[in-house]
């Protein structure tokens, strides 16, 4: 970080509480001390800034440890109606003048951060006043020319405007998706229909994509309100086709700022009148209510709220900008954006959607928010719309491939039902690439997968199977037979080098002269053209829940855990998961292990721990390197610890596999699989085959030729050359 002296920052959250903000203040502080900086936390938002006194307190490292896994804000959060008035502003200036803080980082929502941009713009005139009523001197006053803000927008309803995510929106997805499984469980014991009502104020994100991700049959969100006046009985009428199809349960998901055309709510006691009324079904209602602001942050916003903590602090030394800032996430990538045009930007969708120019709000939420809306539809049917017996109709297979990845179901469901809603034959390949040899394909219907979208494990089988030599005329001879005209693999590294090999025998077999596509499914995250693969995000949820635990099992003891998390030769999960937990250290293959490094790591927990420090945490990525294994390790820290701290390890091992699978991996894998059948059918006519893998990749949906494989990922280690998280070493650096 580049060394320049400015004047004190102050940290503060206002507005909703949100999990991830914990996270967000603990890398403010930690990276202000690193960099020399004096930090002061601001107490109860506004309110603590106008009290003043103990309400603004000098922070060290120390003071924001324990912290990182706690939902809520440590900092506190109030409403302050005398910041909303001029006086309450002077006496806030006052406040931060005093202790010489004109850099401040706000995490918070679109109210708190206009109130943070309007005080700035007084800022001047406001100690300018300060100096006429002797409130402070003039030498005061011109060491702080101009207040620098910089916000984080701490909100559960991701509905700000120029950042992809905003901090507690994915861990209040998590905590929806839950429940609605749950609630499934009992809905279809008793195949009964079950409303539930979702937050998100003006924006349909949380009502959209929890229904994409548990597969409900009917969403009601601000953005795109039902066409017909009667909404009540087009949405029975649409639920009783379900039914007749053979679903056994109704699931409605309502957000809590749902209209109907005209702009009238459309509340959850509506629509479970109206389900009373036109289907004379067992109706039950459950509002989810503040149980979604709830709880601890997922391993996503962890390290999303420390990562924009780190660069918000970074943007204040480094930047000479007066403008009002957000930091946030575009494309997967951190920027600062201006906070008014955001801010703007936001309200205009609210107020677009109060004039009933639907389409406009919805292309302001993003181009893939539509994108999305089409899919759900497709995908809550009860049949596929088209007609079976469409000219042009192909023979697809669908496999998978490869270790298991939490999320395989869900891109198998939508493969299966994109490709039969446009009037396709699908079938499913057994037990991976063995199947595919030994001719083992099963016809796919739409009922079969309907309730595919949030289970865990791999329903059509999975191994890591290499194809060679009289595989392939065995695969070709099966692929003739059925007259498959397209292939999806879902799967890892084996999928991708299974596929570069049938591309290379394509003049061989003709039959392997076919539009093919990769949907990368693997907990390494260790594939090219995309920045996260299906199953990953579980994982890593899965290693930080399970490290959450191992440290509270060692609360009343000196202690030091050494932790063996999966990733082969790639360190994704072992540093994404060192960022969530407050590991002190991690070990990567990419960054080797060094002698003089272990030695230096010893000293620097041996010097905590005399200090007071009572728990430890070093993460090993499990192929990090031969001879410093994890029993190497635990033995080397435990020697050198002596009295002052003892040592345990822990190999955490296929529970990172295990569980269903989170939110984002569900709507990765739609998403992935979307692309996949829509690839097929523009390639079909192509006089050049493809083989592709597709990915998300910089914020985008994108393709990447298998014949590339070679020059993107290190064969020796298969992994990617290039690695969008390998920078974040940094700011694990930053917090030792």
């Amino acid at each position: 970080m580049a060394e320049k002296t400015i004047n004190n920052i102050g940290v503060m959250t206002s507005g909703g509480d949100a999990p991830g903000m914990n996270a967000a203040v603990r890398a403010v502080v930690k990276t202000a001390c690193k960099s020399g900086i004096e930090v002061f936390a601001i107490y109860q938002g506004y309110k603590g800034m106008v009290e003043g006194g103990d309400m603004i307190k000098r922070m060290t490292s120390d003071d924001v440890g324990g912290i990182l896994h706690k939902g809520g804000t440590a900092l506190g959060t109030a409403r302050c109606h005398r910041f909303r008035e001029r006086e309450g502003r002077l006496i806030a200036a006052k406040n931060l003048v005093e202790r010489k803080i004109d850099n401040l980082v706000i995490i918070g929502g679109d109210g708190s951060l206009t109130g943070a941009n309007i005080f700035r713009e007084e800022w001047q005139d406001l100690l300018n006043e300060l100096v006429e009523k002797n409130e402070i001197n003039r030498e005061q006053a011109d060491r702080h020319p101009k207040l620098k803000i910089v916000g984080l927008v701490g909100s559960i309803d991701n509905d700000l405007s120029g950042t992809d995510m905003t901090i507690g929106a994915d861990t209040a997805l998590r905590r929806i998706i839950d429940a609605i499984d749950a609630i499934s469980s009992t809905a279809a014991s008793h195949e009964r229909t079950f409303v539930v009502e979702v937050m998100g104020r003006n924006c349909g994100y949380l009502a959209l994509f929890s229904a994409i991700a548990t597969g409900a049959d009917y969403v009601l969100i601000p953005e795109q309100p039902p066409v017909a006046d009667n909404w009540g009985k087009t949405m029975c009428d649409y639920l009783a086709e379900g039914r007749k199809a053979g679903k056994k349960k109704s699931l409605v998901i309502v957000a809590e700022g749902a209209i109907d055309k005209h702009g009238n709510p459309i509340k959850s006691t509506d629509v479970v009148e109206k389900l009373k009324e036109h289907l004379k079904v067992d109706v039950r209602l459950t509002i989810l209510g503040h149980v979604q602001r709830g709880g601890s942050p997922t391993a996503f916003d962890r390290y999303m709220s420390i990562v924009l903590g780190y660069a918000a602090v970074k943007h204040l030394i480094d930047s000479d900008d007066e403008e009002s800032k957000i930091i946030g996430l575009q494309k997967n990538k951190v920027t600062a954006l201006s906070l008014m045009k955001s801010i703007e930007k936001t309200r205009s969708i609210a107020q677009y959607i109060k004039e009933g120019n639907f389409s406009k709000a919805i292309e302001l939420r993003g181009g893939y928010f539509g994108d999305e809306l089409k899919t759900f539809k497709t995908l809550a049917q009860a049949f596929p719309s088209k007609d079976k017996q469409t000219d042009g109709k192909l023979n697809l297979i669908v496999l998978n491939a490869g270790s298991l990845a939490p999320g395989m179901n869900a891109a198998v469901r939508t493969t299966v039902r994109m490709a039969l809603e446009s009037g396709h034959n699908i079938y499913g390949v057994q037990n991976g690439f063995k199947g595919l040899v030994e001719g083992d394909f099963r016809p796919m219907d739409w009922m079969e997968v309907e309730d595919w979208a949030s289970e865990g494990g791999s329903f059509l089988g999975t191994n890591r199977m290499l194809v060679e030599g009289s595989n392939f005329y065995e695969m070709a001879k099966n692929m003739e037979k059925w007259k498959i005209d397209g292939m999806i693999v879902i799967g890892g590294s084996t999928a991708y080098v299974n596929a570069y090999r049938m591309f290379q025998r394509k003049s061989d077999f003709p039959a392997f002269d076919i539009p093919s596509v990769c949907i990368p499914a693997t907990i390494n995250n260790n594939l090219p053209g995309t920045d996260f693969c299906i199953g990953s995000d579980t994982a890593l949820n899965n290693i930080v829940d399970a490290i959450d635990k191992i440290k509270e099992s060692a609360v009343a003891t000196t202690r030091t855990f050494v932790v063996e998390v999966f990733g082969r030769y790639c360190g994704f999960l072992a540093q994404l998961s060192g960022l969530a937990t407050g590991a002190e250290r991690v070990y990567i293959h990419e960054k080797g292990i060094h002698l003089k490094d272990l030695q230096e790591d010893v000293k620097m927990l041996v010097e905590r721990f005399k200090e007071g420090k009572r728990l430890g945490l070093v993460i090993r990525n499990e192929f990090a390197n031969k001879i410093y294994t994890t029993n190497f390790l635990s033995s080397l820290y435990e020697e050198e610890g002596g009295d002052v701290f003892d040592v345990r390890q822990a190999i955490l091992g296929h529970l990172q596999q295990g569980g269903t699978p989170s939110a984002s991996d569900r709507v990765l894998a739609t998403r992935l699989s979307v692309k996949a059948v829509d690839f097929i059918e523009r390639n079909i006519n192509s006089d050049e085959k493809s083989y592709i893998g597709v990915g998300f990749k910089d914020g985008k949906l994108k393709e990447e030729k298998i014949e590339n494989l070679p020059r993107q990922v290190s064969l020796e280690y298969f992994r990617p050359k290039e690695q969008w998280w390998e920078n974040l070493s940094e700011i694990n650096d930053t917090f030792k």
